[in-house]
């Protein structure tokens, strides 16, 4: 009896350390800089040299970006991203649940990956379009306001947008939080800790509002484009 204790704890203590070595799979993290906030979506799949891996920011329109240098060592990770002149060093807990650690991209900021969950949902299938489904384009009204574009499109799982900005070279930025209520319309570009709240005008060509951060906002009208 006592030996097959002894084989049952051995087998177990195998099995807990098999699994926190398990780097693999999806992993996806939140970085956040004051108000603003990026998620950041790790690919890693073992090699014949170890592992191999490609990250995607979800609300910054890059996918497949090359990851280098992925190690696990004693459950200490670290990789590099060359293209963002980034790094990044966590530790693998032993349940395999998260990578906690510190993401360097000129400043040191703590980044917590955990595993994708099923649910949550990168792609959106179309559906019937909505009275506001288009291209809405404005500037902002500050001195050399910079214009800004939505794309807003109706799926399956309700209301979604991208946004542009044509004089910062940005395009194709999703927007993480697209909420509406009647006439009134609130997109949340989390990505750079922005919003804009505006009302649908009775004849949908145009919707009034304004665009910023807490403490600082610009008047910004869309029309479609």
């Amino acid at each position: 009896m006592r030996r097959m204790v002894l084989a049952a704890a051995a087998m177990a203590c195998f099995a807990a350390l098999g699994q926190a070595q398990n780097l693999a799979g999806d992993w996806i993290a939140t970085l956040r800089l004051g108000p603003a906030e990026v998620r950041v979506l790790l690919h890693i799949k073992k090699s014949s040299g170890g592992y191999e891996a490609t990250l995607d920011g979800i609300d910054q329109a890059l996918k497949d970006v090359p990851v280098s240098d992925v190690s696990l060592t004693a459950s200490k990770v670290a990789f590099t991203v060359p293209s963002l002149r980034a790094s990044y060093n966590g530790s693998l807990s032993a349940d395999n649940e998260e990578i906690a650690g510190t993401w360097s991209q000129g400043l040191a900021l703590p980044l917590n990956f955990r595993p994708l969950s099923a649910s949550l949902k990168l792609t959106h299938k179309p559906a019937r379009p909505s009275d506001i489904d288009g291209t809405w384009e404005g500037r902002l009204d500050a001195a050399n306001g910079a214009r800004l574009v939505f794309h807003l499109l109706n799926t399956e799982d309700g209301l979604t947008a991208t946004v542009d900005s044509p004089d910062q070279g940005l395009k194709g930025w999703p927007v993480p939080v697209v909420t509406r209520t009647g006439s009134s319309l609130r997109l949340e570009v989390k990505q750079v800790g922005a919003v804009f709240q505006g009302v649908i005008s009775t004849d949908r060509a145009a919707i009034d509002g304004s665009w910023g951060s807490v403490g600082k906002q610009w008047r910004l009208v869309l029309k479609r484009s």
